[in-house]
C-alpha cells in the first residue's frame, strides 16, 4: 500500500475503507472482510452510528494497532462547542476502544467552528490524536480556518469523482499544506459511473473494472479515497490499482466527465445548512 505524508509528517495510507451507509448490525463483519483483505485505513464517523461495530472488528482482527490508520469525525456542536467536543471525541474513542485516533475529522463547516477546532488542536496537543482535519470545507471557509488558526488542518475530505473533480480546491489545499480525500469516489454509482463508456474503454484497455480506473484515477491525483462495499470480492478488487498506470492521455480524458457541481448537495445552501444544524429556516 502507498501513503502519504500529512503535514505533521504523520503518514496515512492513500487508499483505505469506508463505512458510511453500512448499517451498524452488518459493519463489523464488513470491517473484519476489509482488515482480511489487507485494508489498514478505516473510516467512519459518530453520525454513521456504527462506531461500536468498527471497534470490534479492530478488536478482533488480530491486526496490531500501530498497523492502523483510523479515521473518526466530529459532529456539529453547538457553541461554546469546546467542551462538548472534548465530550464528543471521548465517546468516539469509548466506542471505538481505541486509546488515540489516527485522525480526527470536523464533519461539517457548521456551528461553533472555531469552538471545535480550539478543542481539536488542544486533543492534538495532548496527543490524543495524531492529526486534525476537516470535512466537506469550501476554499473560502478552509482558507478562514487556516489564516485565523495556530493548527493548519492535515485534511479535507470532500466530495470528488469524475463528476466533480475537484482540481481548483486541491490546488488550492496543496498551497496551503492541506490533504485532499475524497467522498462519494463512485459518486454512488450516478450518472451511471459504473457504465460510462469512457471509463469502460479505460478500464478494457488495462484489464481493470470502471470502479479500479476511478480508484488509479483518484490516487493517481494523489486523492486519498476510501471505497465502500460489503462484498469481499469487491473489497479486494478495489485494492488491486497499484499494478497499472493511466497514460497522460485518459488521464485528460477523464478530466472532460468533470461537470463542476455537486451531485449530492451543496453545503452553502441555507435550506442544507439548516437540515445539517437540524433546524429550520422558519423557527
Amino acid at each position: 500500500m502507498r501513503n502519504v505524508t500529512l503535514n505533521n509528517g504523520v503518514e496515512m495510507p492513500i487508499l483505505g475503507f469506508g463505512v458510511y451507509q453500512i448499517p451498524a448490525e452488518q459493519t463489523e463483519r464488513a470491517v473484519t472482510e476489509a482488515l482480511a483483505a489487507g485494508y489498514r485505513l478505516l473510516d467512519t464517523a459518530a453520525s454513521y452510528q456504527n462506531e461500536e461495530a468498527v471497534g470490534r472488528a479492530i478488536r478482533n482482527s488480530g491486526v496490531p494497532r500501530e498497523e492502523l490508520f483510523v479515521t473518526t469525525k466530529l459532529w456539529i456542536q453547538d457553541a461554546p462547542a469546546e467542551r462538548n467536543t472534548e465530550r464528543a471525541f471521548e465517546t468516539s474513542l469509548n466506542k471505538l476502544g481505541l486509546d488515540h485516533l489516527d485522525l480526527y475529522l470536523m464533519h461539517q463547516p457548521l456551528g461553533d467552528v472555531y469552538g471545535q477546532w480550539r478543542a481539536m488542536q488542544d486533543l492534538y496537543r495532548a496527543g490524543r490524536v495524531k492529526a486534525i482535519g476537516v470535512a466537506n470545507f469550501h476554499p473560502d471557509r478552509l482558507v478562514d480556518l487556516v489564516l485565523n488558526n495556530e493548527v493548519t488542518p492535515a485534511v479535507n475530505q470532500i466530495e470528488t469523482h469524475p463528476f466533480f473533480q475537484r482540481t481548483g480546491d486541491q490546488e488550492l489545499m496543496r498551497e496551503h499544506g492541506v490533504r485532499i480525500q475524497s467522498w462519494g469516489g463512485f459518486a454512488e454509482g450516478r450518472n451511471d459511473l459504473f457504465t460510462n463508456p469512457l471509463l469502460r474503454e479505460i478500464g478494457a484497455a488495462h484489464g481493470k473494472s470502471v470502479a479500479q480506473v476511478t480508484l488509479r484515477w483518484l490516487t493517481q491525483r494523489d486523492v486519498v479515497a476510501i471505497p465502500k462495499s460489503v462484498r469481499p470480492e469487491r473489497m479486494a478488487e478495489n485494492l488491486d490499482v497499484f499494478d497499472f498506470e493511466l497514460t497522460d492521455d485518459e488521464m485528460a480524458s477523464i478530466a472532460t466527465l468533470d461537470a463542476g457541481s455537486s451531485l449530492f448537495f451543496d453545503h452553502r445552501d441555507p435550506e442544507m445548512v439548516a437540515w445539517l444544524s437540524g433546524r429550520r429556516l422558519d423557527s
